[in-house]
This record gives C-alpha cells, sequence and structure tokens, in this order.
C-alpha cells in the first residue's frame, strides 16, 4: 500500500487569543495579550484570529479587541476577527482587522445556545456583514461550528454542512472553516466533509478546527492532510473551549499540532521551542494549568543526565 501525499506546508491559524481565553475566568490584561501575541509572531506564526468585536457585556475578555488589533498589527502578519452582527463589523472595519468571520452552526439547537438566533436569521444577517467587508475591500471567511456532531442533536448531516458552504460561497466568501465545537470529530467525518464540500464548491479553501475533547484531535488533522488541506486552527496550550457546549474542552495545542507536522517533514514555519516557551507564558496569564503535552514534555529527542532520575535498587 502507497502512503499518502500529504503537503509539504501548512499555514496554522493562532486562535488562542480569541477561542481560547474568551471564556477563562480571570482576566488576561491588554498588555500581555499584545506580548503574547508578539512573541507568537516572533515564533513564526503569521494568522490570527485575534479577537472578536462582540459586545463587551458578553465577552469581557475581549473587550479590548481594537486595542489589541492596533497594537499587534504588522506587514506580513494578518489579522482576522470574529463578528457576531452588523455592529462588530462596522467596528472590526474601524480597528482596521485583515479579515472578518463570520460563524453559524451547523445545528438549529447549538445555533440557539451560541447565538440566540436560528440558522436562517443568522445567514440573513450575513450578507450584510459582507456588504460591509466588501465596501471596506476586507474579505470574509465562514466557520461553521458543530460541523462534526453536536451535543444536543447528535449527528449532523453532511449535506447540511455542504449547503451551509454553499451559502458561504454565493456571499463571496473563499474559505469556510469546519469547527469541531465539541470535539466530537473522527477522521472518517472529516474526510467525508471536505470531501463533500469540494465536491459542491471546488473553489473554497477548506480550514479545519478541531478540540481535543476525545483524545484525536491530532488524528483529525492527519485525516485532513491526506485530503490536501493546509490551513489549520489551534491554539496555544490548548486553551479554549466553547462555554456554550457540555464538557468542551480546548483546541489542539499550537505547540503540539508545530511538533506533529515538524515529525513528519511538514513546514509550518514556526519555531517549536519558541512555542513551548509561549505555551508556559499563557498558563501564568490564565493562572492554571493547561492541556498541551509538549509544554510539559519537551520534544522526542530531549535529552536528560542520568542523575536526573533514581537508579533502580535489586
Amino acid at each position: 500500500m502507497n502512503a499518502p501525499t500529504l503537503p509539504s506546508r501548512v499555514d496554522i491559524v493562532e486562535v488562542g487569543l480569541r477561542d481560547g481565553i474568551q471564556a477563562e475566568p480571570v482576566y488576561v490584561r491588554t498588555d500581555e495579550k499584545i506580548a503574547i501575541a508578539k512573541a507568537l509572531i516572533a515564533a513564526g506564526v503569521k494568522h490570527f484570529e485575534i479577537s472578536s468585536f462582540v459586545s463587551p457585556r458578553a465577552v469581557p475578555q475581549l473587550a479590548d479587541a481594537a486595542e489589541v488589533v492596533a497594537a499587534v498589527r504588522q506587514e506580513g502578519v494578518t489579522l482576522s476577527a470574529l463578528v457576531p452582527n452588523v455592529k462588530g463589523a462596522e467596528r472590526a472595519v474601524e480597528a482596521g482587522v485583515d479579515a472578518m468571520v463570520v460563524f453559524m452552526s451547523a445545528s438549529e439547537s447549538h445555533n440557539l445556545k451560541n447565538v440566540n438566533r436560528t440558522r436562517e436569521a443568522s445567514m440573513a444577517g450575513f450578507a450584510e456583514v459582507c456588504r460591509i467587508a466588501e465596501s471596506a475591500g476586507i474579505p470574509v471567511h465562514g466557520a461553521i461550528a458543530t460541523a462534526f456532531g453536536c451535543p444536543f442533536e447528535g449527528i449532523v448531516r453532511v449535506e447540511t454542512i455542504a449547503d451551509i458552504a454553499k451559502q458561504y460561497a454565493d456571499l463571496g466568501m473563499h474559505t469556510v472553516t469546519l469547527g469541531d465545537t465539541t470535539g466530537m470529530a473522527t477522521p472518517p467525518l472529516v474526510t467525508e466533509r471536505c470531501r463533500a464540500i469540494l465536491a459542491a464548491r471546488p473553489d473554497l479553501e477548506i480550514a479545519l478546527h478541531f478540540h481535543n475533547t476525545r483524545g484525536v484531535g491530532l488524528v483529525c488533522v492527519y485525516a485532513g492532510l491526506i485530503e490536501g488541506i493546509t490551513r489549520y486552527e489551534s491554539s496555544i496550550g490548548g486553551l479554549g473551549g466553547c462555554p456554550f457546549a457540555p464538557n468542551a474542552t480546548g483546541n489542539i495545542s499550537t505547540e503540539d499540532l508545530v511538533y506533529m507536522l515538524d515529525e513528519m517533514g511538514i513546514e509550518s514555519g514556526v519555531d517549536l521551542a519558541a512555542m513551548i516557551e509561549i505555551a508556559k507564558r499563557a498558563e501564568k496569564a490564565v493562572e492554571h494549568g493547561l492541556p498541551g503535552q509538549l509544554m510539559k514534555a519537551g520534544p522526542r529527542l530531549r535529552t536528560y543526565g542520568m542523575d536526573s532520575v533514581r537508579t533502580a535498587a535489586g
């Protein structure tokens, strides 16, 4: 059996400063967010979902979105931001983001919980967001939450995913992100959904966003690589977890993802040693342990002195 042909390079989108910290109980200071973002850029990260222009009352952690964008913006770095509605889009334009991200859930029940709107109402609102973005020359990416399963409804039909992706494309979007909001993705589902979207709209670029809720986040990345997907969203230290999904855990860890890609000979442009240190800094910023594994174990070929462990007796 021949080994699959995998991409030689992928783009990593760091979402830790948005998806990662949005529900954290300890407020991360603006200057610390900016410092972490700049450290990530120095480590080679070039794509960010940097914040969200949501109501500050709804998500106080991200009330400083415009300030963070202004401080972090630099040549060669793409700063995208989540926009939930027209008002958010207007604020994003004023802040000067490089891209906007709109999102809806594939299941009606999760969309109602997550944004308190029907899917139809969400999609209708995106048309105006796209008009505002187009007038400002800003691209819009579409994200599909619960793309691999819903905590309230269970299975989400692949036809539903493909239909939402087609509607996004009809609104002028060129990228669609499949979000594994509740960690229900499996490799066969990744294969099925990527192929269905590309069959329906081969002009769309697919990005994949996995959570490690059931321990198969990186296996799902591998399934995406086999399908030729080259854009993956991840979070420093494995920060994150949807507040509107029961028992949700964090995103796949950026440094764990970089380690796997390095070991596979796939270029990401991100420095692993630097990422490990940034993950440790993020852990201090949120004041609790994070689930990333490389930040604890180190790379595979890390060595120790013989005197670092005791010698067995007997």
